[in-house]
């Protein structure tokens, strides 16, 4: 194995601009004989990323290290083969999810069936239906409700969180966060792919990403890209730079950007490769959301590379 330089430092300093630093502090001075997986975490714990994505991405630059030959400070890890993934697009693998198009558009998440009907009719794309309630009856009402919204229009519909009432309604789809993902039994995940719906899950980091990748979802969503109050989120935004990496490690995937963005955003965004990107408040908050969501869904469409 060789090294291009002084790991530590030199990692530091051609990444920290790239991919943004939420918590600056000078290079540590690490000998370049150092073990890889600790340089690497060292640095990438400096760049801001919470410990569980420092370890992840330290483990793939260790991984890229022994499969290269050689430490280079300026490749950041981005092949799939490095975090231990399988090869994608997921669609190839045989417990792949059904498949979803690529590229999905203008995203919108609305808070009921009504809204739903009113963004399809709109022409968006593809729409979720994140209904909040504790109630079984009325959850599976609304779902059923939303499955009829769309009817007759080419929205997609996946139903947040509610995946058994997603699977009695006939959706197209569910999407599940993290914990809802954790809180699944194989047997559960093995109905909802029976079932022949799509399966999105929420992503906030490397490590996250790669939990999600082994069940081979249709689409990964990652978040929040900036500032949102919409919902407490457990880590920073990521910014764009971090999306830009992400949608690098994932290409081939069918990937939604979510959080804080809104049209003034929305070219950035698209930017970093991603096919998709969610919105809440640019939508509901308009003062005319129909003519909102052509204008929108038009500037997603365009904009997707």
């Amino acid at each position: 194995m060789t090294h291009d330089d002084t790991p530590a430092p030199a990692t530091v300093a051609t990444c920290s601009e790239r991919l943004g630093t939420l918590a600056a502090t000078a290079p540590v001075d690490i000998p370049a004989e150092a073990d890889v997986y600790g340089t690497a975490k060292q640095n990438c714990l400096q760049l801001g990323f919470i410990e569980v994505d420092a370890d992840c991405l330290a483990r793939a630059w260790q991984a890229q290290t022994a499969r290269t030959g050689r430490f280079d400070a300026q490749a950041w890890p981005d092949a799939p083969e490095d975090f231990g993934m399988s090869p994608l697009p997921p669609a190839r693998r045989p417990n792949a999810f059904a498949a979803c198009p690529e590229r999905l558009g203008l995203y919108a998440v609305l808070p009921d069936a009504a809204w739903v009907g009113r963004m399809a009719r709109a022409g968006v794309p593809t729409v979720q239906l994140r209904f909040k309630s504790d109630d079984a009856a009325a959850i599976a009402a609304e779902t059923r409700a939303a499955v009829e919204a769309v009817r007759g229009t080419d929205a997609l519909l996946f139903i947040n969180d509610h995946w058994q009432s997603a699977i009695d309604a006939g959706a197209y789809g569910v999407h599940l966060g993290q914990e809802d993902l954790d809180a699944l039994a194989p047997e559960d995940l093995q109905r909802i792919r029976s079932a022949g719906l799509r399966l999105g899950v929420s992503t906030h980091g490397y490590a996250e990403m790669v939990r999600a990748d082994a069940v081979s979802p249709s689409y990964i969503a990652m978040g929040a890209v900036f500032p949102t109050t919409l919902k407490k989120m457990a880590t920073a935004p990521q910014g764009l730079a971090r999306l830009g990496a992400y949608a690098r490690l994932l290409r081939g995937q069918s990937l939604v950007a979510i959080g804080g963005i809104d049209a003034e955003r929305l070219p950035a965004v698209l930017d970093t490769g991603v096919g998709s990107v969610a919105m809440v408040r640019a939508l509901i908050a308009a003062d005319d959301p129909e003519a909102t969501a052509a204008e929108l869904t038009a500037a997603v469409a365009a904009g997707v590379h």
